[in-house]
């Protein structure tokens, strides 16, 4: 039945919706900074830890090679509720104490969850779809993931009141306990689409068009609810419910593709008189086909890499991994940083927040041109492609410089939907890089990557902050001023240009192999 490739989408879709967990961090760093009492150093390293989880997020791609997806999705899903639930426990004041150590290893429990999510979400989609579709279908369910934080901070005002949610005396415990319940929630509705997994489409085009029709609606209605005034300060639920529904809307394909099915059955079986041989597999083809579809395995530029010796050996990897590091990296830890930048400049983090995430969905879901235009004349190299964006991103940090508001918006959304365009391309680039056969284990060694930035760049970040002009004592101690942060987007753009530098370097390395394919 054609319905339910369509569905696993669907509910793809919403698992990396509600995924990222660890992008609503700044909607309450500040109050969970005051409720541990700590620096700005000690609070970079919590957001550091969530990170340093997915040093070991290779284990979830060695459990899908030996797991069923439904079993790798419920031990991820434990995990954020395990790290979540006991967070919020704490923060609610119903555990009383709960050291820093203890904090530090629940949020590597938090992140190393992320990657068990996004491995079941990535393989589910390369087990349903024929490997042309795979860039394309990835790009659309991966550039949801950018509404993460917009979605947490929408389901929050609908729950607690737009008031409470954004008010600076907001203990923030609506978002840790939202990162703990949602996943589950989701999660179970996942299950039975993964689990009934069988054919792959051979025309995707309707439905395609269908989905990223929605998804194009529900990335321009977030922007509009964050940019429009009187949308933004509207003191209803209305504005973020639309939100929340037009997220859950994407189940309409499969219930059109259904209506579809049903008047395709009837007009086979009114030619089932004809004859059966005739009536065939309308969606999947043949069995010769089928077989044929199956044994398709998509072979890197640098062969089918197996295991973790191998891959470090290879001068491309190191290449991939520094620009990875330089770019959608950096672009995190801005967006784990924006809770203290929004303080300092005296604009509302949810705002800030909102810009970063909205930006970052339509970053994602402009890149399934690529994939489309792959399977034409018309080649685009999505290696060239983030070393263009890396140069908009090296830019947009210096920019970041000047102390008036205009460009603080402006920038946000370039290193949003930049960093969320090169992570959603990076997906693709692994498997064309390094092969399609240990896609799991190889993707999750790269972005290893990130709990490195997110300790050296937020280490940065933090070390100049905490040597600002401080306002407050003890717990309460922020920095306000452009200075806070001036020598940090200074370094931070002198990275994003060297990162710039090396992707070009990577690009040349691999031209030929674009060019012969």
């Amino acid at each position: 039945m054609s319905v339910l490739p369509w569905l696993t989408v669907t509910t793809v879709i919403w698992l990396q919706a509600i995924g990222g967990t660890n992008t609503d961090f700044s909607a309450y760093s500040s109050p969970l900074k005051s409720r541990l009492g700590i620096t700005q150093v000690k609070l970079n390293n919590l957001a550091f830890a969530s990170d340093a989880g997915k040093l070991f997020g290779w284990c979830a791609g060695l459990a899908a090679s030996r797991l069923p997806l439904c079993a790798v999705l419920a031990i991820g899903v434990t995990l954020s509720a395990i790290g979540y639930g006991l967070q919020f426990l704490f923060m609610s004041r119903i555990i009383s104490s709960l050291s820093y150590t203890q904090f530090f290893f629940l949020n590597m429990l938090n992140g190393n969850s992320i990657c068990w999510l996004n491995t079941v979400a990535y393989i589910t989609i390369m087990r349903q779809f024929l490997p042309a579709d795979h860039g394309t279908v990835i790009a659309l369910t991966t550039s949801y993931t950018g509404l993460t934080a917009k979605i947490y901070l929408a389901l929050a005002e609908v729950i607690v009141g737009k008031n409470n949610a954004a008010s600076s005396g907001s203990d923030g415990k609506i978002y840790v306990l939202l990162n703990a319940v949602t996943p589950v929630v989701i999660a179970l509705l996942t299950m039975p689409t993964i689990w009934a997994m069988r054919e792959k489409p051979r025309d995707v085009k309707a439905g395609l068009v269908m989905m990223f029709g929605i998804a194009g609606v529900t990335g321009a209605y977030a922007v509009i609810q964050t940019t429009v005034p009187t949308l933004h300060s509207s003191s209803g639920i209305m504005p973020e419910m639309v939100l929340v529904v037009m997220v859950a809307a994407v189940i309409l394909v499969p219930v059109v593709k259904v209506g579809e099915w049903a008047v395709r059955r009837g007009k086979q079986e009114g030619s089932l008189k004809v004859g059966v041989g005739e009536v065939g597999d309308v969606e999947g083809g043949t069995e010769e086909e089928k077989e044929e579809e199956e044994a398709v395995v998509v072979v890197g530029t640098e062969g089918n890499v197996k295991g973790v010796v191998e891959l470090v050996k290879k001068v491309n990897f190191w290449l991939y991994f520094m620009v990875y590091l330089c770019g959608a990296t950096l672009g995190l830890v801005y967006g784990n940083n924006l809770g203290q930048i929004s303080q300092s400049r005296g604009v509302s983090e949810i705002v800030l927040l909102s810009v970063y995430s909205s930006f970052g969905f339509f970053g994602r879901l402009a890149t399934a041109p690529l994939s489309i235009f792959s399977r034409s004349r018309y080649k685009i190299s999505k290696i060239g492609t983030i070393a263009v964006l890396m140069i908009f991103m090296s830019i947009s940090f210096f920019l970041l410089i000047s102390s008036r508001k205009v460009p603080l918006l402006v920038s946000t959304a370039i290193i949003g939907s930049c960093s969320g365009a090169i992570t959603s391309i990076a997906v693709s680039v692994s498997s064309e890089l390094f092969g399609q056969e240990n896609f799991g284990v190889n993707h999750n060694i790269v972005i290893s990557n990130i709990p490195v930035g997110s300790f050296l760049f937020g280490s940065i970040a933090a070390l100049i902050y905490d040597k600002g002009e401080n306002v407050g004592t003890g717990r309460d101690r922020i920095c306000i001023g452009s200075d806070c942060y001036q020598k940090t987007f200074i370094i931070w753009g002198c990275i994003c240009s060297f990162g710039t530098i090396l992707s070009f370097v990577l690009f040349s390395r691999t031209r030929k192999s674009f060019i012969k394919s």
